[in-house]
């Protein structure tokens, strides 16, 4: 929105623009376009992501919410409100931490949160009783810092690249929060994304699946083995293991799995 100087009315800025030659005026006006095109591409253009891939830096700890028992979301402030974590998809972030012995650890998590949400990111972390960083998360109060490296990864997400997935996921990266997210997902875009939960203790009125993800479960709710595919998967070191021996079984060859 454009605002005139204090004391300026529009009759007196008129009278000004018309003792300027035509000449001078259109100067002016490209000048001003020349300079309405750089603000546009300034404040437009894709911002710089926060991370470092080669050193950690320190996040500050804003918000710390329970979730369940043993998991909670962590809420972390980017360096300004306008800040972007810069995280392809695909691709996760090393957090460093002390364990119970004071001995210094390093794992991999992926935030819950994209480019999208300016200012902050989260992270939905489930702690285990032994679990070294788990710990380090237990311990951790608002205004705690984070050391944090990244992007790193293997998978490099390109438009395009499937014609379809399939995602195993087990663990803490299903929560009752991020579950809403899953099922307005599934109601949104009916046709190209569908969620189905598995328990291995379901309660009494549950109609998804029960025990462990089997071999049945993945054909009938997985595309089908083709060079255009591919299944992901992540979970516990266990779950891992037991989902490729399904996949194999399957016929899905080892070009269509990606664990993370």
């Amino acid at each position: 929105m454009f605002k005139l100087p204090p004391n300026v009315t529009f009759e007196s800025l008129k009278m000004e623009l018309m003792q300027i030659p035509q000449t001078d005026l259109l100067r002016m006006a490209v000048a001003l376009v020349l300079v309405a095109i750089a603000a546009y591409f300034h404040y437009n253009k894709k911002p710089k992501g926060s991370l470092n891939p080669e050193k950690f830096i320190d996040f500050k700890l804003v918000k710390k919410t329970q979730l369940s028992h043993n998991t909670a979301k962590f809420k972390f402030a980017l360096p300004k409100p306008t800040s972007v974590l810069g995280l392809p998809v695909g691709q996760h972030i090393i957090c460093r931490g002390i364990d119970s012995q004071g001995e210094e650890v390093i794992r991999p998590y992926t935030p819950v949160t994209l480019d999208s949400h300016v200012g902050y990111f989260e992270l939905v972390v489930k702690m285990y009783p032994k679990g070294r960083m788990s710990h380090h998360f237990r311990e951790m109060r608002e205004g705690d810092y984070l050391p944090v490296q990244g992007p790193k990864g293997r998978l490099i997400y390109k438009p395009g690249q499937a014609r379809a997935f399939g995602m195993l996921a087990g663990g803490s990266g299903i929560t009752p929060m991020f579950q809403e997210e899953l099922d307005a997902f599934a109601k949104k875009f009916p046709n190209q994304f569908k969620v189905y939960y598995v328990l291995n203790q379901p309660p009494f009125a549950w109609n998804g699946g029960s025990g462990f993800i089997s071999k049945e479960i993945i054909q009938s709710h997985c595309p089908a083995p083709a060079s255009d595919i591919q299944i992901l998967r992540c979970g516990p070191p266990a779950m891992n293991k037991a989902m490729k021996a399904h996949l194999d079984a399957l016929g899905y060859q080892s070009e269509m799995q990606f664990e993370f």
